[in-house]
């Protein structure tokens, strides 16, 4: 082994441990080390990893022999071998064994993480079982898993007897050869029922796993279930394999795998991949989490619901309205907008299951969508049955195509006694952003008996966009705190869970049930008013000491609103709103991305801005050899953002800052001649354009390909040397005889 380095680098630069195939040195005992289980996400602090050295990979002919003499003296038959090696080295000493531990959990719970063939895992069962004959679980620590409840002391029960009645059958039928590690020693195995689950259409049939996890020798053995036809399982052995921990000297440590030789293994490269997945992806993975475990800020994914239910409905809806991407008639990405709709309709549908059936309820629950945006949410569940509809400011253009079944509404949510739903069972709120903190509160106040489902997006307080209070935590996780802290001031138990959708905010928050009685509603109902009166104060003074800033711009106007009187639309209803100056999303979506200003405008910013950098001193020229004769082609020059508006009429500077963005957004509105970046703007020149990535997603390839001659090139027109790139290269057209007509246009026509 090579000389170690005197001082050794942060694991967070260092790529993934190489991993190797060798025989390791005998273990030291775990125990004595003071190893425990530890809770999943402990972590210890200023851990590294280190390559370990790359010897060749296959094992050589002696060490092959010695391992199939080491089999046959074990009566297994099968002969093992190590898959890889990684060394890890823990510098503090804090972080192993625990952090194995920890990463072995990541493993056992959430597989999809290292192999994306997975759709997750479902544990049944886990408890502590003994080496002798008997096989006695300790029904204390059982519990269910894939988020469906324990099901009381009776579940509880039943699975510490499923577990008990597996392991006996599963004990006597295997000795476990060498180089695997035999179980033993003062400690007490811990045992993990899992069921993995296949992702894809169709999904392949779920299997079953035991693991086993001896803590003091630092092993924990996968043990693959078949059920035979009289129902007894039965370890599929060509299958079997066990992830090692050993401790080699001071900071110094191995994680192993050790698996059937490839002869003697079967791979279905879904539930079982191939051995040198696990020797390199699974094992690099994992020797990484062992020592990087970061506590996570937020929930399992999908820990309030049964995964498996979950995956098996998910490519079902998936499969069922795939034919929306086709035609998604609206201007957002079709993919994400269906795929994360079908998500989170499949979560509520496995929800609301479960709830009728902890309740011994028959009849679909009832439900409103406030903020229902595009409306296929609301499709997808009045599609499954649920009665309900969804309610939003504006209508979209796709909401004609859904038909009479699905009920869409086209109003304005002001919160107060005039939109309550005293007879809906569910409130939803996804991606609701003004109406997100109100939920709750009209879910509280619409009746005793109404739930609620709320998946915060933007950053919204009761009167409007929210502020910051503190620093220590991310804005996403304070607005997430706030959000749950409403719920709870409303009096609900307030679950939180992270839903496995296609977007960066997938934290949402559960209200199935009351911290009250329903004879304290009145208490409950001032408690509310008080915390919203409270919230209304602390943002007026929060603008109160933002001396020389402009209140209406930057609170919302909500400090003229906190001493005015109710406006003329609101005289008639002002006794009953909750937040007088409320204002909701507009009706008609105001466009102030420079994207509505006139053409001519528009054009004639860009021509004065471009003759700006093509006449500033020193004039920077780009040579390029065509044909064999120097072409010298003018750049121009870089300036500020501030020395290019100093150079534009006030008339000009005036109409931009009414627009998002103004001068810079404008700019980069106009990609084609102009690059923004850092607050600096230059003349683009295509000649340094990267090509294509061939890894770019297909949709967007194809948009690429579409839009190629769509439009006439500006430089062709107007830059005094002309395009710095021939006709076939470049991708706007150099005069109208190359101008093709947009495919995207034709599309929208056959769709409307």
């Amino acid at each position: 082994m090579p000389r170690r380095p005197s001082s050794l680098t942060p694991c967070r630069q260092l790529a993934a441990p190489r991993v190797f195939s060798r025989r390791t040195a005998p273990q030291r005992s775990l125990a004595a080390l003071g190893a425990s289980e530890p809770q999943a996400g402990a972590r210890g602090p200023g851990t590294y990893l280190r390559p370990a050295p790359s010897p060749p990979r296959e094992l050589t002919r002696t060490a092959c022999d010695a391992l199939r003499l080491l089999a046959r003296r074990g009566g297994s038959g099968r002969r093992m071998g190590p898959v890889g090696t990684a060394a890890v080295w823990d510098s503090s000493g804090a972080a192993l064994p625990r952090g194995f531990w920890a990463a072995v959990r990541v493993w056992l719970e959430k597989p999809q993480v290292a192999n994306r063939r997975l759709s997750g895992a479902a544990v049944q069962a886990e408890g502590t079982v003994q080496l002798g004959e008997c096989g006695e679980i300790s029904p204390s620590i059982v519990t269910a898993g894939a988020g469906g409840g324990d099901g009381g002391q009776e579940g509880r029960a039943a699975r510490a007897a499923e577990l008990g009645r597996l392991w006996r059958e599963v004990r006597g039928q295997l000795a476990l050869p060498p180089p695997l590690t035999a179980w033993g020693g003062p400690g007490e195995l811990r045992a993990v029922l899992r069921t993995l689950l296949p992702r894809g259409r169709p999904a392949g049939p779920p299997a079953r796993e035991l693991a086993v996890q001896d803590v003091y020798h630092g092993t924990v053995t996968f043990l693959p279930l078949e059920e035979s036809s009289e129902g007894k399982y039965l370890v599929k052995k060509c299958n079997i394999y066990q992830i090692q921990l050993k401790h080699i000297k001071d900071e110094e440590w191995s994680v192993s795998v050790v698996a059937p030789f490839p002869e003697d293994w079967f791979s279905d490269g879904i539930v079982y991949p191939k051995l040198a997945w696990l020797g390199n992806e699974l094992l690099s993975k994992l020797a990484k989490w062992s020592v990087e475990q970061k506590p996570s800020e937020f929930k399992s994914t999908l820990s309030l619901i049964s995964v498996a239910k979950y995956s098996k409905l998910y490519q079902d809806l998936k499969e069922k309205y795939k034919e929306m991407v086709k035609v998604w008639p609206e201007v957002t990405d079709p993919e994400k907008f269906v795929y994360e709709d079908v998500a989170i309709a499949t979560y509520l549908l496995i929800l609301w299951e479960e709830e009728r059936k902890e309740k011994g309820l028959t009849k679909k629950q009832s439900f409103v969508d406030l903020g229902c945006g595009n409306g296929l949410l609301v499709h997808i569940l009045n599609n499954e049955g649920h009665p309900g509809r969804g309610i939003d400011v504006r209508k979209r253009k796709i909401w004609d195509m859904y038909g009479p079944g699905t009920y869409l509404e086209e109003a304005t949510i002001i919160p107060g006694d005039s939109h309550l739903f005293p007879d809906t069972d569910w409130l939803i709120g996804n991606h609701s952003d003004e109406l997100t903190p109100w939920i709750p509160v009209i879910a509280a106040r619409s009746s005793y008996s109404c739930r609620y489902f709320v998946l915060p997006c933007c950053f919204f307080d009761f009167h409007g966009k929210y502020s910051r209070r503190q620093s220590k935590k991310t804005q996403y996780r304070e607005y997430l705190d706030f959000v749950a802290q409403v719920g709870f001031v409303c009096g609900f138990h307030v679950e939180e869970d992270c839903l496995r959708i296609p977007s960066t905010k997938r934290v949402s928050f559960v209200g199935k049930s009351r911290t009250y009685p329903a004879a304290e509603g009145a208490l409950i109902d001032e408690q509310i008013t008080q915390f919203i009166n409270n919230r209304r104060t602390c943002a007026v003074a929060t603008c109160d000491r933002r001396v020389g800033f402009n209140h209406e711009h930057h609170c919302g106007g909500l400090c003229k609103e906190a001493g005015s009187e109710p406006s003329e639309d609101e005289t008639e209803t002002a006794d009953t709103l909750w937040m007088p100056g409320f204002r909701p999303r507009e009706k008609v979506e105001q466009v102030r991305n420079c994207a509505s200003l006139p053409r001519d405008f528009v054009d004639e910013v860009v021509l004065s801005v471009a003759n700006l950098l093509l006449n500033a001193a020193p004039q920077k020229s780009c040579s390029d050899k065509q044909g064999g004769n120097m072409n010298t082609w003018n750049q121009g020059e870089s300036l500020s953002l501030r020395e290019v508006a100093e150079h534009l009429d006030k008339e000009i500077l005036k109409k931009l800052k009414s627009e998002y963005g103004g001068l810079q957004t404008l700019l980069k509105n106009n990609h084609q001649v102009f690059e923004a970046l850092n607050g600096r703007v230059h003349i683009r020149d295509w000649r340094k354009e990267k090509p294509p990535s061939k890894t770019k997603p297909e949709v967007k390839r194809r948009l690429s390909a579409e839009a190629f001659k769509t439009r006439l090139c500006w430089f062709f027109i107007h830059h005094p040397d002309g395009c710095s790139l021939p006709s076939e290269a470049c991708p706007y057209a150099h005069g109208t005889e190359e101008l093709r007509q947009s495919q995207m246009i034709k599309k929208k026509k056959h769709i409307q």
